[in-house]
């Protein structure tokens, strides 16, 4: 039994998932066994070739410092052709595919980061994952991480909690800012009173760790896509925590524009306190 605090407060009723005011989405449509298993094997394709196994790599850059490999090329490709398997009716949006307006149109879409974390991939270091979510009408209804290189499987679904290799996961209770735990490399002055804990290059396993209770707070003041959080988001929230962009507004996922400003994921006690600190921040780089 999951803590009732990590729990989510949508509830399961007669075989279907109900999302707040939404419509109810049939459980019995979506094989999670088989949705692990894809990307499970969409982790081990990507291992394959990971440097930190000695393996030669393929690496150029989409623009500059922005490097992709051909893991990336062959772990989407995979994605697209099982998950299309799996649900034939969900759209597809992926950093590493061309978008699709018709993905708009869908009750249903997947999004996929195939290797979240690419410099970390490149240089044969751990902290990359595989992120799959499945989104309906907005909101990421399953998820999935798979971070082989650590040997870790990262599993939610939405009123149902969150896993690390089938642990359940209950966030930070932290109830002051000050002394948070942050996964960063540097912090500017004025959060002086954080603490800095490993970083790894992923932003999708950054925001697990607020999940795992190894760090309180994760914050970026950037633009991003849709295809960095939508997975990490759900586990997050599903641990407990407390999830919105950076100016404490909910996300929304498989919009036109497939971006966000900024992500907050914290302990639910401070992340208003966090908020409140980044608002003037958010607003000048926004």
């Amino acid at each position: 039994m999951y803590p009732t605090v990590c729990r989510r407060r949508e509830q399961r009723q007669s075989g279907h998932l109900r999302l707040g005011g939404q419509a109810s989405i049939p459980l019995a449509m979506i094989d999670f066994d088989r949705f692990r298993q894809i990307v499970s094997e969409a982790g081990r394709l990507a291992l394959a070739s990971w440097p930190g196994h000695g393996h030669a790599l393929e690496v150029w850059d989409k623009d500059p410092g922005n490097p992709v490999s051909a893991a990336d090329i062959a772990v989407d490709t995979f994605l697209k052709r099982e998950l299309g398997a799996l649900l034939p009716s969900a759209g597809w949006l992926s950093e590493e595919t061309a978008d699709d307006p018709a993905r708009l149109g869908k009750s249903l879409c997947w999004l996929v980061d195939p290797i979240d974390g690419t410099r970390d991939f490149v240089r044969g270091r751990p902290g990359w994952a595989v992120s799959v979510a499945l989104i309906s009408q907005g909101r990421p209804l399953i998820a999935a991480l798979d971070a082989p290189a650590r040997g870790e499987l990262w599993l939610a679904t939405a009123g149902q909690g969150a896993t690390r290799n089938g642990l359940p996961l209950c966030a930070s209770a932290r109830a002051t800012l000050a002394g948070a735990r942050v996964p960063a490399d540097a912090l500017p002055r004025i959060d002086h009173d954080l603490v800095l804990v490993d970083k790894p290059n992923s932003i999708a396993l950054r925001i697990a760790m607020v999940a795992a209770d190894e760090a309180d707070l994760l914050a970026t003041l950037r633009w991003g896509y849709e295809w960095d959080i939508a997975a990490a988001s759900l586990i997050a929230r599903e641990a407990g925590a407390a999830v919105s962009d950076a100016f404490g507004a909910p996300l929304a996922y498989n919009k036109r524009d497939p971006r966000a400003f900024g992500l907050l994921a914290a302990a639910p006690a401070i992340h208003a306190a966090a908020a409140d600190r980044l608002a003037e921040r958010a607003s000048r780089m926004a």
